[in-house]
């Protein structure tokens, strides 16, 4: 057997340790069976079902067999699971009752009693079967009496704990079914053990972590425990299980580091606050590091000594679970929380100490990733690797910065007994790296030997650095990486190399938009581009930094100050000229045009106003700005007169520029806004608040790189356009702000004028902004003298003095006294001249100059109007008054009237149908004073009336009736109307009927409306009729009659209404007709109701509303009767002169047997009904009509068969 056989302390973890089984009795018998149970035993796997609801695992037993002994059985107290024997085995092959009885029994007595004493009921039994010993026997018991002698002994109630194996040796079936039975039994009661004793560790482990808060409490005790059961699962293979354990001890600590961290300290913490005295470094090489267990044991391990162990132990088991890369991550955590932990815990540390732990650590990790991985898995996973070799790299600069390795003159003795300090703190190189060539250890003590040698390691360590974040795509860390090599390369005083780092970084953060690491990276180019004395690109940098806000104001005026001495030391070199662009200089906000349209005649004077911020911080006095201008003519320029520019420029005149957004790309202003959530983390026992921070949850889209784009930083590349049209500012000095800058420039030749470059001088130095954006403009013109002439309305109507405005546009032209316009005269058009016509001379911009009467003379032929004298480019504008003459068109066809030839031909359109009005031209020839030849204008006049004839005949006598319609939209009053007769014939008399024209006094309206709940009207069933009278005018002549009634406030007549229905469609219920006094008052309404029934169904004609004039009688007693008593008599009194249209037929009908007439009322007063006349009344219910739907189905035809 391999079991030693003196016990030896268990000092060695490694996965090499198995679970313990004792075996006692036979030890030559189990000797030879040994190698077939280690060998059957971890082939099939165990379903392993824990406690806690944890789920359950296939595991592969193995066991380490060893001889039993006392000693091997576990004291009260000890926790160690490791040399815990978790199953005991009696081994015999005992055939032989004598035998048994003699030596066997005896010896399995003695073994159960210790057992016993000591707690341990994790046993078996087991017997051998041997064929060839039987044989060899005679007086052999059966080999069940033995088993049942054994089972009756020791197994009385766990019979199964003996087992029989049948000759293990041999190679047949019944062998192989008894090792099966054999195994499945050892595997089953090794895993009951398991699940006991782990189970019953783990509850005394929990046990004493919640006494955490008593002050006797140990971490390192605690952890001893922990990771007593960590072994456990390592020693089962269960890595993932064992990997909790440590991962639980690491957080339990963190929360401790934090919580002293906020004043909440354990005890115990002191233990690890101890100054450093060694930093050498993980060690990852070997298992377990038994030097740091043992000082974590003992209390005595510092902080860096308790990481190192506890990461190097989760290294192992990541390493066993192939997760190499989650190594390389979890290293570089415990590198960042580490050296916050020792700042949280004050932890003294010696200069250049915790620098040198770092490096050797990233070191020793990345050597040991790729100890156990290939060439091509690394390289596809330097995502995970780069952070190492970009830490390590941060850490070896400040070492060399701390020892004086990076300066130019070398390290002097101050660095050189740091150097040696750093280097004692290392101790001696571990045993498995010295024969390493590569190690940690040798390369930092190689990196800070020399300065060469410390220039070698950083430069290689930091391209390497820079290659890997180029190939994985994180440009922005590969450029900050750029940026130390730029400043290690400036220390070195070697510019030329640092600037090409810096410019790719700067391009980087100007993509990205990253202002504060612009301003930063600016500074360091700023600095390079002096020491290599590119004075040009100096001053560029030198100008955008005096611009840029994020620098101190000492920090500007500097390098303002920098631009400004370099301009004055050059003033006797006037021919070398610096261009820079401006937008670092100053900003253009805003330019203003004066006239605002910028819109100007040849010879005119345009003003030219500009607001320009200075982005200086001191005043900058400028020897010249001037403004470029391009000068254009068009194809097209005849469109361009002096309305048409106007119509198609801005009227306010002003233009504003956008802020300057070119430094950054167009695509930072649209990017979303911060997702901004809470984090609180509290305590999961008592829910206490622990710590509150914030996180960004769209960081992934706010640092999204901005893939490709033209280059953001301005070229320099820029030169000064030459032209002859230049506008110019001398000696201004421009304050930090917005500055005024007018520019005034007299109009020449016409065309169009781009302002295309500003710029401005200081001394040789050019600030230049080479395009102006949005395109700004101005335009001269030259126009020619127009007349414009267009009526005021929109349209001019024949017949009735119209106002037509004549504007006189003088363009180049200047009017002068005595010129005029002359009108030639049309002899049905006449122009009406008035002594107060005046002209209005403006300027070009509408500002009024003077006014002067109009000089009007006519003759039979010509008209001549005097103009007012005007310079050119100005306005004369007066209005004239014209009268067309109209005719008498005829409806159905064209007529002309004698005497007026000319309307053959400006007739344009006959009568057309509905209401479209007929128009006549007038063909105006008026000569200018300007032109050889004249204008000829056309005037179109509208008739607006339309006039219709017929002839009636009733008996012997005619009736001639004229319509007249108006087509206009303006209201005329009809008057003085008369028919007269051209033949002068002697026996003809014409008679007018219409003596007065008539005025609509009252409105009419009905309703009818279903009952309540109806939808529609049904035939016999009662409806509402709303009927509402509506006066539409106040107090006229024709109301002051006999029926007018004055009051206090207001005067009022009397009316009555009737509803009648001649068609007898409708059955009128109740009263139908009634009077009412009625205010004359516009709009004053009065409305009665009543109920109909309809007596048809379909589409009915509502009935009519009839409107008399109630006046009373003249005699004394009228006042005492009843007026409504005689109307419901039906016996009022009508005019004779009215009969006619007065249908009584309604009265009648409701079967009165009275008379109308007052005959049978002798000596009675009788009030009077006097008809509205024609058109005083309007009816606007007339014509309607409403549905009316049968009440029900009576429609059923009975048929009767036999």
């Amino acid at each position: 057997m391999d079991a030693p056989e003196e016990p030896q302390p268990p000092v060695v973890y490694t996965m090499e340790n198995k679970p313990i089984v004792t075996c006692a009795g036979d030890q030559n018998l189990f000797t030879s069976i040994y190698p077939t149970l280690s060998q059957q035993l971890p082939r099939e796997p165990m379903e392993w079902r824990r406690s806690y609801g944890r789920a359950p695992k296939m595991i592969h037993l193995e066991s380490n067999f060893v001889q039993f002994k006392e000693e091997l059985l576990p004291k009260e107290g000890n926790k160690a699971l490791l040399t815990f024997p978790f199953l005991h085995i009696y081994w015999t092959e005992c055939c032989d009752t004598e035998v048994y009885k003699a030596t066997v029994k005896d010896d399995l007595t003695k073994w159960q009693n210790v057992l016993k004493a000591h707690s341990s009921v994790d046993w078996l039994i087991v017997v051998v079967e041997n064929d060839a010993k039987k044989k060899n026997k005679t007086n052999i018991l059966p080999r069940t009496s033995i088993v049942d002698k054994i089972r009756n002994d020791f197994c009385n109630k766990q019979s199964d704990r003996c087992v029989v194996l049948s000759d293990p040796l041999k190679d047949s079936s019944r062998t192989q079914e008894s090792w099966n039975a054999f195994l499945t039994k050892l595997r089953t009661l090794l895993l009951m053990s398991f699940t006991k004793n782990l189970g019953k560790f783990e509850d005394d482990m929990r046990t004493l972590r919640e006494k955490r808060t008593e002050p006797g409490w140990s971490f390192c005790e605690y952890f001893m425990v922990q990771e007593e059961l960590a072994f456990v699962f390592e020693m089962l293979q269960q890595f993932e299980d064992a990997l909790v354990q440590y991962d639980e001890l690491d957080a339990l600590f963190s929360q401790y580091v934090l919580n002293f961290g906020a004043g909440d300290g354990a005890n115990w913490l002191t233990f690890f606050c101890q100054p450093v005295k060694s930093w050498n470094g993980l060690v990852l090489r070997k298992p377990i590091d038994m030097e740091k267990r043992e000082l974590i044991q003992k209390q005595e391990a510092t902080l860096l000594d308790l990481r190192s162990y506890l990461f190097s132990r989760q290294c192992t088991l990541l390493l066993f679970l192939q997760r190499p890369w989650e190594v390389a991550q979890r290293a570089l955590e415990l590198l960042h929380s580490c050296v916050q932990e020792l700042k949280l815990l004050e932890v003294s540390v010696p200069p250049g100490a915790l620098d040198c732990w770092v490096f050797l650590s990233c070191l020793e990790v990345l050597q040991r990733i790729e100890g156990c991985c290939d060439r091509a898995q690394i390289d596809s996973n330097i995502a995970h690797m780069v952070g190492l070799w970009s830490y390590a790299m941060e850490k070896l600069k400040s070492l060399g910065y701390l020892c004086g390795l990076v300066s130019e003159k070398g390290p002097n003795s101050e660095d050189l007994n740091r150097t040696v300090d750093v280097l004692a703190g290392l101790g001696a190189e571990r045993p498995e790296t010295a024969n390493t060539a590569q190690s940690p250890y040798k390369k930092l003590q190689e990196a800070l030997s020399s300065v060469e040698a410390f220039e070698k390691h950083y430069l290689d360590l930091s391209h390497a650095t820079i290659e890997m974040y180029t190939s994985i795509g994180r440009i922005r860390s590969a450029k900050l990486v750029g940026k130390d090599l730029a400043e290690f390369y400036m220390r070195k005083r070697s510019p030329q190399k640092a600037e090409m780092y810096l410019q790719g970084a700067l391009k980087n953060y100007l993509a990205e938009g990253w202002a504060l690491p612009v301003t930063h990276t600016r500074k360091q180019l700023a600095e390079c581009q002096k020491h290599l004395g590119q004075m040009e690109n100096y001053l560029q940098t030198s100008s955008l930094l005096a611009s840029d806000h994020h620098l101190t104001e000492e920090e500007r005026k500097y390098f303002c100050q920098e631009i400004l001495s370099f301009a004055s030391q050059q003033e006797d070199n006037p021919g070398h000229k610096v261009v820079l662009p401006m937008h670092s200089f100053a900003r253009l906000k805003d330019l203003h045009f004066e006239p605002p349209n910028a819109v100007v005649h040849a010879g005119g004077v345009l003003t030219v106003e500009m607001t320009v911020c200075s982005q200086m911080p001191v005043p900058v006095h400028v020897d010249q700005i001037a403004v470029n201008v391009h000068f254009s003519i068009e194809k097209n320029n005849y469109r361009k007169t002096a309305e048409w520019l106007t119509k198609h420029k801005t009227s306010n005149g002003i233009i504003t520029f956008p802020a300057e957004a070119s430094l950054f790309p167009v695509s930072q202003n649209s990017l979303p806004a911060l997702e901004l959530s809470e984090v609180l983390e509290r305590s999961p026992s008592d829910n206490a608040l622990h710590s509150t921070g914030i996180i960004c949850r769209n960081v992934h889209m706010l640092l999204r790189k901005q893939e490709g784009g033209p280059s953001l930083e301005p070229s320099s590349a820029l030169a000064l356009e030459d032209g002859a049209h230049v506008l110019k500012c001398s000696s201004v000095t421009l304050q930090p702000g917005a500055n005024k800058i007018a520019f005034k420039t007299q109009a020449k030749e016409p065309g169009t004028y781009t302002l295309r470059q500003l710029r401005a001088s200081v001394g040789p130095v050019w600030f230049v902004l080479a395009h102006i954006h949005p395109i700004v403009q101005y335009d001269v013109y030259s126009q020619e003298p127009q007349l414009h002439v267009e009526p005021l309305a929109d349209s001019l109507l024949a017949g009735i003095p119209q106002k037509v405005k004549f504007t006189v546009t003088t363009g180049h032209y200047t009017v002068k006294n005595g010129d005029s316009l002359q009108l030639s005269n049309v002899e049905a058009m006449l122009i009406l001249c008035q002594a107060e016509n005046r002209a209005v001379v403006y300027s070009n911009s509408r500002e009024e100059c003077s006014t002067a009467l109009l000089r009007i003379q006519s003759s039979d032929k010509v008209t001549s109007i005097g103009l007012p004298t005007a310079p050119a480019y100005h306005v004369i504008e007066f209005e004239l008054e014209v009268l067309s003459l109209p005719s008498a068109p005829v409806a159905g066809g064209d007529t002309s009237i004698p005497g007026t030839p000319e309307l053959h031909r400006k007739q344009k359109d006959s009568q057309r149908d509905g209401n479209c009005m007929v128009t006549t031209d007038h063909k105006v020839s008026i000569d200018c004073p300007w032109s050889i030849y004249s204008t000829v204008i056309a005037l179109t006049f509208s008739v607006p009336f339309r006039t219709a004839h017929s002839l009636l005949s009733a008996g012997t006598r005619k009736y001639v009736q004229v319509c007249v319609q108006n087509l206009s939209e303006l209201d005329f009053e009809l008057s003085d109307s008369n028919l007269e007769d051209k033949g002068h014939a002697t026996d003809l008399r014409l008679a007018p009927l219409n003596t007065q024209s008539q005025q609509t006094l009252y409105s009419v309206r009905a309703e009818i409306l279903p009952a309540s709940g109806a939808e529609y009207c049904k035939t016999g069933s009662l409806c509402s009729l709303e009927v509402s009278i509506t006066r539409l005018a106040d107090l006229l002549d024709v109301d002051k009659d006999e029926a007018l009634v004055e009051s206090e406030d207001y005067f009022s007549t009397k009316l009555m209404y009737e509803v009648v229905d001649n068609s007898s469609n409708w059955a009128v219920c109740g009263k139908s007709c009634g009077v009412i006094s009625m205010p004359l008052a516009a709009q004053a309404t009065h409305r009665v109701h009543m109920e109909v029934m309809p007596l048809f169904a379909g589409y009915l004609p509502l009935p009519d509303v009839r409107l008399f004039k109630y006046l009373p009688h003249h005699s004394a007693h009228a006042s005492q009767l009843d007026a409504d008593s005689w109307i419901e008599n039906d016996s009022l009194s009508v005019d004779k002169h009215l009969d006619d249209q007065l249908d009584c037929s309604s009265l009648r009908s409701r079967g009165s047997t009275h008379s109308t007439s007052s005959s049978e009322h002798k000596g009675l007063p009788m009030p009077r009904l006097q008809a509205l006349p024609a058109g005083q009344v309007f009816n606007s219910s007339t014509g309607m009509q409403i549905l009316v739907i049968p009440s029900q189905d009576d429609h059923v035809l009975e048929v009767s068969v036999t």
